[in-house]
C-alpha cells in the first residue's frame, strides 16, 4: 500500500521537473511569436512603403488602378495558401526535418505552379484590356510566380520553427526593392511599380531556395495536391472567399463611387499597416503555435484562442484612437492629397479590423483542429455579410457607407468564428475518451 510519504515523495520531483518544461515551453512560444511578428514587420514595411510611394507619386486615379491590381493578387495569393502552405502548416509545423523537406519541396513547387498559371490568365486578361488598367494586369501576370514562391518560403520556414530565416528573407526583397522603385520612380506609372515590387520578391524567392536548401519541385504539385486534398481545396474555398470578397467590394465601390474610391480605402488601409503589420505576423504562427497547444494541453486551446484574439482586438482599438490624434498636416504628408478622404474611414476601419482581430482567435483554433468544414462555412458567411455590407453601404452613403457597412459585417461575423470554434472543442473534447479506448 502506498503512503503518503511515498506520494509526496514521487510527485514532488515530477513538479519541479514540469515547472521548468513549461518555463522553457512558454518562452520557445515567446521566441516563435517574437520572430513572426519581427517577419511581418519586414514584410509589411516593404508593402507599406510601396504603397504610400505610389499614393504620393501617382496620384489617386493611378493609386486606384494600383490598388485594384493588389486586391487581385490578395485573390491568387489565397489560392496559392489554401493549396500550399496553410496545409503545410496544419502538418508538417515541427516534424522532423526529412519529412519537411519532401512537404515543402512539394509545396513551394505547387506555389509556382500556381503563380504561372494564373500569371498566364492575368496575361491574357491585359492583352484584352484596354488603357492602363490591362498594362497593370499583364504586369501582374508575370511577377505572381516569384511573389508566390517568396510567399511559401515564409510559410515553410515558420512551420519548421526557422522564423528568423523567413524574418531574413523579408530583409533581402526590402534591399532589393530601394533600387528597383527608384527606377520605377523615374517611369512614373503603375506598371513601372507593379514590375518593381514583382523584381524585388523574385529575388527573395531566388534566395529562399539557396536558405532552405531545398528547390521547388512542381512536379511534386499533383502529388501534393491529392495528398492535401481533404484540406487543401477546402482551404482554397476559404482563402477565395476572404480575398475575393475583397476584391468584389473593391469593384463593385469602384463601379458604384468611382475608381477614386479604391485609393481612399486602400489609403485608410494604409493608414492602420503598422498595426496590421503585427496581425498579420502573428497569423504566420498562431496556426502552428495552436496546433502545437492541441497536441500538448488541449484543454487550453479555447485559452490560447481567447487571448490571442481578444489582445488583437484591443490593440487594433488601441491604435484606431491614436491614428484619431494624428494632426492633418503630418497626415497630408504621409498620404499626401489622399489623406483628407482616407482619414473619415478611421472609425469603422478600426472597428473593421478589431472584428477581424477577434475572428482570427477562432480561426485559428479551427485550423488546428482541422475543422475545415467548420472554417469554410464560417468564413463563406463572413464574406456574404463583406460584401453585402461593403456594397449596401456603397449605395446609401458612397465611400463612407461602404466602410461602416464592412465594420458591421466584419463584427458579426467574428460571433460566428467563435459559435463554431466552440461547438468543434465540444466534438474534440467528446471523442477524446473513444480514441483511448480503441
Amino acid at each position: 500500500m502506498t503512503t503518503g510519504e511515498e506520494t509526496e515523495s514521487t510527485t514532488a520531483p515530477a513538479d519541479k521537473a514540469a515547472g521548468p518544461a513549461r518555463r522553457s515551453a512558454r518562452r520557445a512560444m515567446a521566441g516563435r511569436l517574437s520572430w513572426g511578428l519581427a517577419d511581418q514587420a519586414a514584410s509589411s514595411m516593404t508593402n507599406f512603403a510601396v504603397g504610400i510611394y505610389v499614393a504620393r507619386s501617382l496620384g489617386l486615379a493611378a493609386f486606384g488602378v494600383f490598388s485594384l491590381a493588389w486586391v487581385t493578387y490578395g485573390v491568387v495569393l489565397g489560392i496559392s495558401r489554401g493549396l500550399t502552405t496553410d496545409p503545410l502548416m496544419v502538418r508538417f509545423s515541427g516534424v522532423p526535418e526529412a519529412p519537411w523537406r519532401g512537404a515543402v519541396g512539394r509545396a513551394s513547387g505547387t506555389a509556382l505552379g500556381v503563380g504561372g498559371v494564373v500569371g498566364a490568365f492575368c496575361l491574357a486578361l491585359g492583352f484584352a484590356l484596354d488603357g492602363p488598367m490591362g498594362t497593370a494586369f499583364v504586369c501582374l501576370g508575370v511577377v505572381l510566380p516569384g511573389l508566390l514562391l517568396q510567399d511559401a518560403w515564409r510559410f515553410s520556414f515558420f512551420a519548421a520553427g526557422a522564423g528568423r530565416k523567413a524574418f531574413v528573407n523579408d530583409l533581402v526583397m526590402g534591399v532589393a526593392l530601394v533600387p528597383a522603385m527608384v527606377v520605377a520612380a523615374r517611369a512614373g506609372t503603375v506598371a513601372a511599380f507593379l514590375l518593381a515590387w514583382g523584381a524585388s520578391a523574385a529575388v527573395a524567392a531566388g534566395y529562399g531556395c539557396v536558405q532552405s536548401g531545398v528547390p521547388p519541385r512542381p512536379s511534386g504539385a499533383r502529388v501534393w495536391l491529392r495528398e492535401q486534398r481533404d484540406l487543401g481545396f477546402r482551404y482554397l474555398v476559404e482563402n477565395a472567399g476572404i480575398s475575393g470578397a475583397g476584391q468584389l467590394r473593391a469593384y463593385g465601390l469602384g463601379a458604384i463611387v468611382g475608381v477614386s474610391a479604391v485609393g481612399v480605402v486602400r489609403g485608410a488601409e494604409l493608414l492602420l499597416g503598422p498595426f496590421l503589420a503585427v496581425l498579420m505576423g502573428l497569423s504566420l504562427v498562431t496556426v502552428a503555435e495552436a496546433a502545437r497547444v492541441l497536441r500538448q494541453a488541449p484543454h487550453r486551446l479555447g485559452l490560447f484562442c481567447l487571448l490571442l484574439g481578444g489582445g488583437q482586438a484591443a490593440a487594433a482599438l488601441l491604435w484606431g484612437a491614436a491614428l484619431l490624434l494624428v494632426p492633418d498636416r503630418l497626415g497630408e504628408l504621409v498620404l499626401g492629397g489622399v489623406w483628407h478622404a482616407a482619414s473619415q474611414l478611421i472609425v469603422p476601419a478600426t472597428l473593421s479590423v478589431a472584428g477581424a482581430s477577434l475572428g482570427t482567435g477562432a480561426a485559428a483554433g479551427l485550423r488546428a483542429l482541422a475543422a475545415a468544414r467548420r472554417s469554410l462555412r464560417c468564413q463563406l458567411f463572413a464574406s456574404t455579410l463583406y460584401v453585402g455590407g461593403g456594397l449596401g453601404g456603397a449605395v446609401a452613403a458612397g465611400t463612407v457607407g461602404s466602410a461602416w457597412g464592412v465594420a458591421a459585417a466584419t463584427l458579426s461575423g467574428s460571433a460566428v468564428w467563435w459559435l463554431q470554434l466552440r461547438s468543434a472543442l465540444r466534438e474534440h473534447h467528446l471523442s477524446i475518451p473513444e480514441v483511448r479506448t480503441s
